[in-house]
């Protein structure tokens, strides 16, 4: 209901403001001094100035002024806070901290002192209104848009792209702009009510349009001498002014109640590439023929730091070496904090600022990603290299249906037409099990549930012909029997095609049946690599032996609770049991003597 009644007003206000001067002017400049300040009327509804003009017909005709210079100072101060909100996000740091720091300080000054202020700059006048109040809205839309920005450059599909080689404008335009369009459709519709009423006040106070020239806001500053002999002079332009801020209000709720729309909009005219698979050509596709018995990816002496703010920096993967071969499963298994998905990252390429990479060897296939690898190997990266995110609803770019992210690499890079590329989304979505594939290629990623997103990633993982998946805790917070669906679609994907898959995961039981190889990691160090269908007997490490113990199975005793690793016992990695409640009394009866 608010977007038909939206609607309605903008029409109504686009048509006054469009032929108001053709069908009011005679009336409103036509003089008639002996009906001077007449009272309202069938004749004259809003009553006549001192001069006999008819007020309702200069109401009309000022809606067109006091339209143009609402929406010329929105663009200003919209299109001003995107450029240099955008542009504080490609900055370095210290630039963009600097860019930042002086919007801040901008935006700590009181609005409307600022209007004030350009405005004896530029003279009263309403071009001098309108760069005014555009110039001062600058600030707190360039505080809006960079925030915004910020928050998805952080991304998964944007870090991709990045990694990838897609350039900083190139992110801009394909991947921020249409995540960021519908909050910024919203405070663009806010920002007219805002903008009206300042224009509005301008005027009223001598500031804004001069004579001859008149707005809503000068017809209200006239009408008001007169307010107590007839109101209406007054209320008339207040009632101009009061609905058409009342027709942007609804817009910015309408627009704000259906993101999906404002988004649209702006998907639809920009071919985005969504991950680092979608940068790749077909003819890339086969990469050089690897030495017999070499690894298909692996590190060697890896670590990977981070600053901690006061000049020095925090290890958080220390000497880590692993490999994966072609057609094999290996599982990373450990607590949170542990290094698995850094570990991973930093194989893929997937690590940037500010994480600091350092190993001795560092490949994929024969790409060393030690040395900034060239844009025919990065192209290889997107074509043989699948990820799988952990949280697919951050790693799926929101702005574009699902069926657009599944048709780009075929389209883009495997040269199909629009309907094979159709076709191929199709087949996609029905192999990793997802109902009625063809009606939810216009879905959206939000309105998947988590398994069918987690299902649509790998489905997307394996457009560009991966050799290597790596899938980082693609089970998390999904019930066993999705878990057990999406496990199935990569094991079907990785039979057929061959690639190696590194799955990473905190359950060791899921790890271990899944997975040929196991490699157990805990505070950024692998502490243990075994044969996953040996796991139990050849595990030593008392972490790993205490990750065991925490799993039941066909004997575990049922009456008691399961073995858990205590804090206190974690540097050992010792499985504790819970103590019974004899136990636990005579803990505290041992603890209380040794205190007396």
């Amino acid at each position: 209901m608010p977007g038909v009644v939206a609607m309605i007003g903008i029409t109504a206000l686009l048509a006054i403001a469009v032929i108001g001067s053709e069908i009011w002017a005679d009336a409103a400049t036509t003089r008639n001094v002996a009906e001077r300040w007449a009272p309202a009327s069938a004749a004259h509804p809003f009553g006549t100035d001192d001069i006999g003009r008819d007020i309702l017909a200069r109401v009309m005709v000022a809606a067109r002024t006091s339209l143009l210079l609402t929406a010329g100072a929105t663009a200003m101060l919209m299109i001003g806070g995107l450029v240099i909100g955008l542009t504080a996000v490609m900055l370095p740091r210290r630039l963009r901290r600097a860019l930042i720091w002086v919007m801040d300080m901008l935006l700590a000054f009181p609005w409307l002192l600022l209007v004030l202020f350009f405005t004896v700059i530029w003279d009263a006048s309403a071009i001098g209104a309108m760069l005014a109040i555009g110039f001062a809205g600058i600030p707190s839309v360039t505080r809006l848009v960079y925030n915004m920005a910020s928050s998805v450059s952080d991304q998964d599909y944007v870090r991709a792209a990045r990694v990838v080689g897609v350039g900083k404008l190139g992110i801009m335009v394909r991947h921020i702009l249409p995540n960021i369009a519908n909050p910024l459709l919203v405070q663009s519709a806010a920002a007219a009510t805002t903008t009206l009423l300042a224009f509005a006040g301008l005027s009223f106070l001598g500031l804004g349009v001069q004579a001859p020239e008149y707005d809503w806001g000068r017809l209200l500053n006239e009408g008001l001498v007169h307010l107590y002999t007839n109101p209406m002079a007054a209320l008339g332009p207040g009632i101009a002014i009061v609905f058409a801020g009342l027709v942007f209000t609804m817009i910015a709720e309408t627009v704000g109640q259906q993101p999906g729309q404002g988004i649209r909009a702006v998907a639809s005219a920009s071919r985005t590439a969504v991950a680092v698979r979608r940068h790749a050509q077909a003819a890339a596709a086969s990469g050089p023929v690897r030495a017999a018995g070499s690894a298909l990816a692996e590190v060697r002496g890896l670590r990977v730091s981070f600053s901690d703010g006061e000049g020095g920096f925090v290890e958080r993967v220390r000497g880590v070496d692993l490999h994966v071969d072609s057609g094999e499963v290996v599982g990373i298994v450990g607590e949170s904090g542990s290094g698995k998905s850094l570990t991973a990252m930093a194989l893929a390429g997937l690590l940037d600022a500010p994480a600091i990479v350092e190993a001795e060897v560092r490949r994929f296939d024969d790409i060393d990603l030690e040395a900034k690898p060239s844009l025919t190997a990065r192209k290889r990266l997107g074509v043989e290299l699948g990820v799988i995110f952990q949280d697919p609803l951050t790693s799926l770019n929101p702005a574009l249906t699902i069926g657009r992210q599944l048709t780009e690499v075929p389209r883009e890079h495997l040269g199909m037409s629009r309907a094979e590329a159709h076709d191929r989304a199709v087949h996609g979505l029905d192999a990793v099990g997802i109902a009625e594939p063809e009606s939810r290629l216009g879905d959206y990623p939000h309105q998947f549930s988590g398994g069918m997103r987690q299902r649509a990633m790998i489905g997307m993982a394996l457009t560009g012909r991966p050799r290597l998946i790596i899938a980082d805790e693609p089970t998390t917070a999904l019930d066993v029997t999705v878990q057990r669906q999406v496990l199935s679609v990569l094991r079907r994907a990785q039979q057929a095609t061959g690639a190696g898959i590194l799955f990473i995961s905190h359950d060791i039981a899921l790890v271990s049946g899944f997975c040929d190889r196991v490699v157990v990691m805990k505070d950024g160090e692998v502490v243990e690599e075994l044969d996953a269908r040996r796991i139990k007997e050849q595990a030593t490490h008392p972490y790993t032996q205490g990750l065991i113990a925490c799993l039941p199975d066909m004997s575990s005793d049922r009456t008691r609770p399961l073995p858990v690793i205590s804090d206190s016992l974690q540097s050992r990695g010792v499985a504790e049991r819970p103590p019974s409640a004899e136990e636990e009394g005579l803990w505290m009866l041992q603890h209380e003597e040794a205190r007396l």
